[in-house]
């Protein structure tokens, strides 16, 4: 279309608040959305007649990704790509077509020291990513023509450009979930199927498995927890067309640098496994000057080691290797490999505000604690209202004695409907050192309140969230708008104020 930088050769490098909001004013479609899966019950997670993988978790315009794709039986096989959004409420846009290839077994690959599953597959194509692909969450549709079976490969496209937001894709929790092709997640060490200890390595190098907690959900399957968490915020915020830019978690370990080009950074739904960098990098940021918001639960909880692929391509192997926090000894009693672990990083409330502590997981209302801040404007919440069901899978406790640190909701959690575990979640919000805030919502399930795509399932464990929530999404904005309002950093990092931006909140793509 003209005017939109989706299909304008660049790189992205200027600011165009208006990229989202022109994307979506693309023609959508929902065949993007699986209609024949299939799941092996001898593994409980895999889809052997078609599966596949990426060489890369994010791919910047103009670099290569390659495609690993097998069938078993062997069969003829296309990858159709689709970027994630809103498009008047289709969820998506078909943007380019592989194949069809003749298709191949692929070796299922050994096990290797401790535990380590990672393939060597073959590729079935090399993609340079073109030019005119905005940055987002990318599907590619995997379908055999025997049977007509499906599942997808997941890629995130990233720039370099300025923008309002970051939205960091949570794929190192992805991946630590991932049983593919049967008990070989992060949490199996072949003795405990909740596993919490280390000498456990997990590779990138793999497909995606069936998602392995809360929903039985084969039409997920090769996506990670994307649909599960993150895809009712991306649905959201491009609908209303704020200025956002994807990374992986992945991207904000490796490249500290990416946290200089935005004004605010979004961690999302199930936000569980850090590296020292990127817990590192994300405090450094804040004390230059960036604003945070953490609309997501259990934020920070497992410390990992990214390193090399036996081929040397980077960050594609990791292992857990801490707990982020001192001891607790009563999240020891339930996973008692947690022991074993060093319990000598940094707590992750220093970086979030409030911690991972016992009992880490239920679910509550989500209740306003103070009405008169700002964060509750327009939505006509009085002090002990809620909104059911928000808080959930897990949440965060214990808060932090940190500068200006107020508690905006707290209340018990229960283990199921009027049935309290002991726990109290803690959603908070402090100050940075030039006037930037970091807001914790203290819930895996904070998108729920937001919106309900195409294809979405609604989670339901401990409590059951009710969907979207007017109350919701006005915090959600007045959270956004006040990032863009007071951006004290900018792209370099200093506490001026920087360029303004055009960015219209009340922005809404064509439906």
């Amino acid at each position: 279309m003209t005017g939109c930088v989706s299909t304008q050769s660049s790189t992205f490098a200027g600011k165009d608040p208006k990229l989202i909001s022109c994307e979506n004013s693309q023609a959508g479609t929902r065949d993007w959305m699986l209609t024949n899966t299939r799941i092996d019950p001898a593994t409980k997670y895999r889809c052997p007649w078609i599966e596949g993988y990426c060489s890369r978790t994010s791919v910047l315009a103009g670099e290569e990704i390659t495609f690993h794709v097998s069938t078993n039986p062997a069969s003829a096989f296309r990858v159709e790509i689709y970027r994630m959004g809103y498009y008047g409420g289709a969820g998506g846009r078909k943007i380019h077509e592989l194949g069809p290839f003749k298709g191949v077994t692929q070796p299922d690959p050994p096990i290797g020291p401790n535990r380590l599953r990672e393939c060597k597959w073959q590729s079935c194509a090399t993609l340079r990513i073109p030019h005119g692909w905005p940055s987002g969450v990318y599907l590619g549709k995997l379908t055999a023509e025997r049977e007509s079976l499906q599942s997808y490969v997941i890629f995130i496209v990233k720039d370099n450009r300025k923008a309002d937001f970051l939205f960091q894709c949570s794929d190192t929790t992805w991946q630590a979930y991932n049983r593919w092709p049967n008990q070989f997640s992060l949490y199996d060490d072949g003795k405990e199927s909740w596993y919490w200890g280390p000498g456990v390595d997990i590779s990138f190098d793999r497909p995606y498995g069936k998602y392995c907690q809360i929903l039985d959900a084969p039409l997920s399957t090769g996506s990670g927890e994307w649909f599960l968490w993150e895809f009712p915020m991306a649905y959201w915020l491009e609908s209303r067309g704020y200025d956002v830019s994807y990374v992986s978690n992945l991207d904000t370990h490796a490249q500290p640098e990416t946290l200089h080009r935005a004004r605010g950074f979004i961690s999302i739904g199930h936000d569980e496994y850090y590296s020292m960098e990127l817990f590192q990098n994300l405090r450094s940021a804040i004390n230059d000057g960036l604003n945070v918001a953490f609309f997501s639960g259990n934020v920070c909880c497992g410390r990992i080691d990214p390193r090399p692929s036996s081929d040397g391509r980077p960050n594609r192997i990791f292992s857990r290797t801490d707990f982020w926090g001192p001891r607790d000894e009563e999240e020891i009693k339930r996973f008692p490999s947690m022991a074993k672990l060093p319990h000598t990083s940094p707590n992750s409330n220093l970086l979030v505000g409030a911690g991972n502590i016992a009992p880490t997981t239920g679910g509550a209302d989500w209740a306003c604690s103070k009405p008169d801040h700002w964060i509750f404007a327009n939505t006509g919440m009085k002090k002990g209202d809620s909104i059911p069901g928000l808080v959930g899978w897990e949440w965060h406790g214990g808060p932090v004695d940190l500068p200006g640190l107020e508690i905006l909701s707290t209340g018990p959690t229960q283990s199921a409907p009027g049935k309290l575990n002991g726990g109290i979640y803690t959603a908070t919000l402090y100050d940075g050192p030039k006037k930037n805030f970091v807001f914790n919502a203290s819930s895996c399930w904070w998108a729920d309140g937001l919106s309900a795509p195409p294809g979405y399932v609604r989670p339901s464990v401990y409590t059951s969230p009710q969907g979207p929530d007017a109350r919701a999404q006005q915090i959600t904005k007045n959270i956004l708008e006040r990032m863009v309002a007071f951006p004290h950093w900018f792209v370099t990092g200093s506490s001026s104020t920087g360029s303004q931006s055009a960015y219209n909140p009340h922005a809404r793509s064509p439906s």
